[in-house]
């Protein structure tokens, strides 16, 4: 009696490395959770930084684009914060400085809130940010529309 075997052909795809992913997660919460409890965003730049090089590379690509975020978002702060110091040393009218203050924070909020918009969604369906060094939304096209 013989036997015959029959396999079937290998159509499926290798799994998706996903080192790294769960803890990108977490650098994106602890990113939107600097807005109630700052120190949270240099914890998680830190463990962005630390664990890059373990990641997978798709998933390296969401840590560069926190640090990124992280490091732009430090250097718009320390401008607008060299900027407001000049309104005062230059006598500027004090309605001036809450205008920057304010506008700034605003722009800096919404720019933070948009970035790790980009980020979750692209993380949440397994995708790569395109264009992690860019100084917008890594690439995504962002529209309000369905």
């Amino acid at each position: 009696m013989s036997t015959i075997s029959y396999t079937q052909p290998d159509t499926a795809e290798a799994p998706l490395d996903t080192r790294g992913r769960g803890l990108a997660a977490i650098i994106y919460v602890l990113y939107l959770g600097s807005v109630m409890a700052v120190v949270t965003a240099p914890i998680g730049v830190l463990i962005a930084h630390f664990r890059r090089r373990h990641a997978a590379d798709w998933v390296a690509s969401h840590l560069q684009f926190q640090i990124r975020t992280f490091w732009l978002g430090a250097l718009a702060g320390a401008a607008v914060l060299a900027a407001w110091h000049l309104l005062g040393l230059v006598g500027a009218p004090a309605w001036a400085s809450w205008v920057l203050g304010y506008g700034f924070f605003t722009a800096c909020l919404a720019w933070t809130m948009g970035r790790c918009g980009v980020g979750i969604n692209r993380l949440l369906h397994d995708r790569a940010i395109d264009a992690p060094r860019s100084l917008l939304f890594g690439g995504a096209k962002v529209s309000l529309e369905d």
